[in-house]
This record gives C-alpha cells, sequence and structure tokens, in this order.
C-alpha cells in the first residue's frame, strides 16, 4: 500500500505548514516521480492506522519500499540522501521562506520570525528531531555554576559502504565546504550531506549579505549558524565584533559568538567565516564578575573578569559601539602580548599564538560582548596544546575546545555512551576496570573518584558517572583557561589589563 504512505507524507506535511493545501497535488506527484512511480489510487486512510504525525515511520516505509525496488542501496547513507530528496518535495522555495520570514519580522517580530524558520527547519526533517532526542544530556554543578554535558548521538554512524563508494567516486569541490550559500537545496554525495530540505534566510551583516541557517544537530536551543555569503576565511578583528552586534541588534533575543581563528583554539571549519549563536543562556553568560574595572576614555563601558573558568573579560554598555572600540584594543594588546612568568607567548618562532573567542548578546537595556582570551602554544609536554584539555582528561574529552565548550556545554564523543554504559556493569558488578581494553583508559579516574561513593548500584550508578563527568569537563575548562582561578592567575590576568590601560 505504497500509494498509502504517500498519502500519509502529503498530509504530514499539510499538518505542520510544511505544505499549503493548493500545493498537495503537486507535492504528491513530485514524491511519485522521486519513488519512479506514474500511477496513484487514492486510499482512505483507517483512523487506527494512520501515522500521518509519525514521520520518522512514515520516511522508514518509503525507504524500505525505494530499497526493495532497488532504487538505492539499503544503508543509512543512501537512505540519508533519499529521505531528504523525498521531503524536499513538500518544501516551498526559498524566496517563499524568506518572504514569509521577513514579512513574520516586520508584522511581529524577531522572536516571531525565528520561531517560524526555526519550525520549519525541524518539519523538513532538516534537523531530524527523532535522531536529536537520542543525544544524552545532563546538568552538573560545579563551583563555576551549572555545566551543561552532552554526548552527541544525532550524528549518524559513518555507513561502511558509504566510505566504500565515497572512495570510488569522483572527488567534488562544491559545495567549497558545508557553510557555503550552495548547500541550500544540493542534493548530497556520499561524503556530503543532501541539503535538498535546507533554506538559508539572507541577511545583513556589516554591510554585505551573510546567511542564517539553523544547525541539524542544534547542541542547544535554536542553535544557529551565521556565515559569510562568501567562501572566504576566518579572521577575528574590530570587523568581527562589528559583524556580531550588527546581528544581535537584529535579533536580541539571540547572542552570537565566534570561534577562535587559530588551530587546536579554533572551531572545525576555519576556511569559511562564520559565527554561532541561538536562544539559550549558557552557565557562562549567567557567571558574575569577580572584579570591575574602568578605562579613561571609557567611562560608560563597564568591565570586569568573570568567574569562570577560562580567562574572560566581559564588557558592559548601553552602547555597543563603544564595545567594538574597546574590545578591537583588547584584541590588539592581546595578539601582541607575551608575559614569560604567566607562560603567555604572543609568537614563537613566527608562529602567532593569542587570539580571542569573542561572544555578543543583550541584556535588558545593556549590551555585553565577552572576550575570552585564548593562546594556542604547544609543548613535548602537552603536544596538543598547553591550554588545551590535558593527557589525563583525554579519555573523557580530547577534542579542541570551541565557542560551545567555551561556553559551558561540553559536547563529548558518541563512543562515551558505551563506554560509560560498560563502565557502570563493571563498578556494580566489582569488576577490574584494567581488564577491559575498551574502559581500562578510565581506570586511573576511577581509582580517583571511587572512595568518595558507598555503594555502588544500578540504580544510583549511572547519577555517579554522570556527575564525575561533569566534573572532568570543568577540569576541562580549567586546562583551556589561560589565567588560572589562583591568586596568581587572576594577578598574572590583571597585568594584562593594565597594559591594556584598565585599572581596578
Amino acid at each position: 500500500m505504497i500509494y498509502n504512505v504517500v498519502r500519509n507524507l502529503v498530509q504530514y506535511g499539510l499538518e505542520t505548514g510544511v505544505l499549503a493545501q493548493q500545493d498537495a497535488i503537486y507535492a504528491r506527484n513530485q514524491i511519485l516521480e522521486t519513488l519512479k512511480l506514474d500511477a496513484y489510487e487514492e486510499v482512505q486512510a483507517e483512523e487506527e492506522n494512520a501515522v500521518c504525525g509519525d514521520l520518522e515511520a512514515i520516511l522508514k516505509e518509503l525507504l524500505d519500499y525505494a530499497a526493495g525496488e532497488g532504487l538505492i542501496e539499503d544503508s543509512i547513507g543512501y537512505r540519508d540522501l533519499f529521505d531528504t530528496k523525498l521531503m524536499n518535495c513538500l518544501m516551498p522555495r526559498p524566496s517563499e521562506v524568506s518572504a514569509k520570514f521577513w514579512d513574520l519580522y516586520e508584522q511581529a517580530g524577531a522572536e516571531a520570525a525565528t520561531d517560524y524558520f526555526y519550525k520549519l527547519s525541524q518539519d523538513s526533517d532538516y534537523i531530524r528531531r527523532y535522531r536529536v532526542c537520542k543525544d544524552q544530556k545532563w546538568v552538573t554543578k560545579t563551583a563555576y555554576g551549572d555545566l551543561d554535558i552532552t554526548i552527541n548521538l544525532s550524528k549518524p554512524e559513518k555507513d561502511p559502504k558509504a566510505i566504500a563508494a565515497a572512495k570510488l567516486a569522483k572527488q567534488s569541490g562544491y559545495p567549497k565546504c558545508l557553510l557555503c550559500m550552495e548547500n541550500e537545496g544540493y542534493a548530497g554525495r556520499l561524503d556530503h550531506p543532501a541539503r535538498n530540505n535546507h533554506r538559508i534566510i539572507r541577511i545583513t551583516v556589516n554591510d554585505s549579505q551573510w546567511g542564517f541557517q539553523y544547525s541539524p544537530y542544534v547542541y542547544y536551543n535554536e542553535h544557529c549558524i551565521v556565515f559569510n555569503g562568501q567562501h572566504t576565511p576566518m579572521k577575528i578583528e574590530r570587523a568581527a565584533f562589528v559583524k556580531l552586534f550588527d546581528f544581535v541588534k537584529q535579533f536580541p533575543h539571540y547572542f552570537l559568538g565566534s570561534n577562535a581563528d587559530l588551530p587546536i583554539v579554533g572551531g572545525s571549519i576555519l576556511s569559511h567565516d562564520h559565527f554561532q549563536g541561538g536562544h539559550y543562556t549558557f552557565a557562562m553568560a549567567k557567571a558574575p564578575m569577580e572584579k570591575t574595572y574602568r578605562m579613561e576614555g571609557y567611562e560608560d563601558v563597564e568591565a570586569g573578569i568573570v568567574h569562570w573558568p577560562m580567562s574572560v573579560l566581559r564588557l558592559r554598555s548601553e552602547n555597543p559601539d563603544r564595545l567594538i572600540e574597546l574590545g578591537d584594543k583588547v584584541l590588539g594588546a592581546w595578539r601582541g602580548y607575551t608575559d614569560e612568568a604567566a607562560f603567555v607567548f604572543a609568537e614563537t618562532e613566527g608562529e602567532p599564538h593569542n587570539t580571542i573567542t569573542p561572544i555578543a548578546r543583550k541584556k535588558g537595556k545593556d549590551y555585553e560582548l565577552d572576550l575570552v582570551l585564548r593562546n594556542n602554544i604547544t609543548t613535548e609536554e602537552y603536544p596538543l596544546g598547553v591550554y588545551h584539555p590535558h593527557q589525563e582528561l583525554h579519555h573523557i574529552k580530547k577534542e579542541n575546545i570551541g565557542l560551545i565548550e567555551v561556553m559551558g556545554l561540553a559536547v563529548l564523543p558518541s563512543r562515551l555512551k558505551d563506554e560509560l554504559a560498560l563502565l557502570g556493569e563493571y563498578l556494580v558488578e566489582g569488576k577490574d576496570v584494567r581488564s577491559n581494553e575498551m574502559l581500562e583508559k578510565h581506570a586511573d579516574w576511577v581509582d580517583g573518584f571511587r572512595p568518595q561513593y558507598g555503594a555502588l548500584t544500578s540504580e544510583n550508578v549511572e547519577g555517579i558517572l554522570q556527575e564525575e563527568v561533569g566534573k572532568v569537563f570543568a577540569r576541562v575548562l580549567e586546562d583551556a583557561g589561560v589565567y588560572k582561578c589562583t591568586k596568581e592567575g587572576r594577578a598574572a590576568f590583571e597585568r594584562f589589563l593594565n597594559r591594556v590601560g584598565f585599572t581596578g
């Protein structure tokens, strides 16, 4: 009864508002063509069997049919390419999405516009809700506030068939990267995700065209990406601060931040200028200032060191232009700053080390600019970075500490799901953790926290492990901080601020 499933997909589009009633027949015919069907019989769905609201179930039936008919290989890579093509049959054109977005913006405000676009990005299956909900998430209370912890399970596992096929396929340089405008509507390849159902809102930032979209993996509420319309490298400079506030002024309910522009302390895509933001308040944004400072000529700007494991200078003013000016002054000073006593070197052998991770937001009538001081120097002892998670923490987090982690959300590798589950079993049963090849890397960690707890049971072990993982993440952030939360560390931080011209 494939026609019944086709009907259900069209009905899903109508019920969610992705599809207009006038476009229902057109959409049905597009689906039929995609499935290589040249006929259709109207079927009255029995209410008890109707699954119009369950998109995952509808797509599974259509994908099973396509695989059974030989239209696709039956593996996740091919299935993801094909179901994205099916969903595009329901989708409005980019210009229609943009027109509705900006009409809502003008008539009902920025939040109404982003509400519409975020819902569409989920209803279209660009954001796969049924995968995102599999992510494991919890909160750990620390001395720095409540840290968000997530084990990312929403990215599909590598498809062996797709990997093999991709090696044989002709290499393509189109689109240039995952953030280029050319991804909108792109059918994808086995080595590049399908984006048929992807829509991008064009916005003006710093007098140039930029794109506004959501992350398909939504690590936090309304996790958005704002990216340059041109494929140009990331660079932290005065213009970056201008761009951040250009966006925040247009969408004051969203924060916007940038990864740093150097390896190790930067993000995963340094080749394309972009920012990340969203409708979420991270622990770092809630953290208070430990001590405030002023600077002559900037009496209207409040500045302070934030109580946070990484080295954060917060600037606050009603006038964002003043934050841009002062932020640029701080950035220029930090780029060239060396303090050997604090093991801060602006460069070694011509390689620059100092940069900043900036985050902009609006709070009430004030604007804020958080400047997180970063340094990517490496040594023989710390080949991955002195201000990077140290080796004893790599069993939990080895990857770069980018913008999202800086603000207090741990994005941990999917391997931890199975490792922590098995580790819990070993602890409850009293087995030797070192006897298991997959778990032995966690043994020293377990030895450190195990004496703090009494009996470990199947009821309490998961919570205990989550608590200890959260504590590890706090240590990860401490390692990544240039100036430590110690008397000596704060004194060194203040030396830099004094060099810039701040007085406390």
